[in-house]
């Protein structure tokens, strides 16, 4: 059983687009859809620097726009479910037909700017704690007033919250936990800090033309399959402000009795992941068009 699977911001690196747009009819797509939201994908794709593209509002269609690409590329296929990491979900909500293309890069690009007010609001950030017990991570996050915003499983957790309570984190980390790693976004995602956006993104979905999913949909608000168009729009919505639980998406994979995982692109961090927490499950990044074969041969023997 093949999972299908999106990543979230911080995938994205300078000129990751670039080989993507030589494939037939890739640039054609890209330019409609900047036209449609008024954001130039194919320069900050391929020409921009690691700071211009870290800019959420820029970031975000960005990396819905790539995963789209990317999964397109791989032909007309039917995984046995899909999912998406913060982000990402709106890649898997527009590949499982809850959202067109086009409405899903208007949408992110209403998140994205949503977000980047919301995170301009308090200097905020996140950092990944590499290692240690759940357990006993998250309540010393909790005491340094900080958020277990992404539970990603095999031993990672994403804690997000002020530069001070970052700073404290860092002088003092949770037993177990071997290293703090900063990252490289604009604000503390999937906390209370992105309140003010939700209200934004509930007037942006109103607009939307949605359909209940063709495919198995994993929410990574609970790691629960969703039926209903109606489900997974309020879930986009409300899940800016809430953490992602990633390691229970991959619970459900197993229970789904998935044998492998493919990352559209910018794969890799998803793979990662999938490599520590789903022994035996075959996983492959799809990161330029040099990876599609290989990942045509992986959809052949597991759909």
């Amino acid at each position: 059983m093949l999972v299908l699977v999106a990543p979230g911001q911080g995938a994205q690196t300078p000129g990751f687009l670039t080989p993507w747009l030589d494939l037939p009819g890739a640039a054609d797509r890209l330019a409609a859809w900047s036209d449609a939201i008024g954001l130039d994908l194919a320069h900050y794709g391929t020409q921009a620097d690691a700071d211009a593209i870290r800019d959420t509002s820029v970031a975000q269609p960005l990396l819905v726009a790539a995963g789209l690409l990317s999964a397109a590329a791989l032909g007309d296929i039917t995984p046995g479910a899909v999912a998406g990491h913060s982000v990402g979900e709106i890649t898997a909500a527009a590949y499982a037909g809850v959202l067109t293309e086009d409405d899903a890069l208007r949408f992110v690009r209403k998140r994205g700017l949503a977000m980047a007010d919301a995170a301009a609001v308090t200097e905020t950030g996140m950092a990944a704690l590499l290692g240690g017990d759940p357990a006993v991570t998250v309540p010393h996050l909790e005491k340094l007033g900080l958020t277990p915003a992404n539970v990603n499983g095999a031993g990672q957790i994403v804690a997000a919250g002020t530069l001070e309570q970052l700073a404290a984190l860092a002088e003092d980390k949770p037993e177990g936990v071997r290293k703090v790693v900063a990252l490289k976004v604009a604000g503390a995602f999937h906390t209370e800090h992105m309140a003010p956006a939700v209200a934004k993104l509930e007037e942006a979905a109103a607009g939307l033309t949605v359909a209940d999913p063709r495919l198995t949909y994993v929410s990574n608000r609970d790691g629960r399959t969703v039926d209903t168009a109606a489900d997974v729009i309020s879930r986009l919505v409300g899940q800016v402000a809430n953490p992602v639980r990633w390691d229970l998406c991959m619970e459900t994979f197993k229970e789904l009795g998935v044998t492998a995982l493919i990352e559209v692109c910018p794969g890799g961090t998803l793979t990662g992941l999938a490599k520590r927490a789903l022994p035996g499950v075959k996983t492959l990044a799809v990161k330029t068009p040099d990876d599609l074969d290989a990942a045509r041969t992986l959809v052949a023997e597991h759909s």
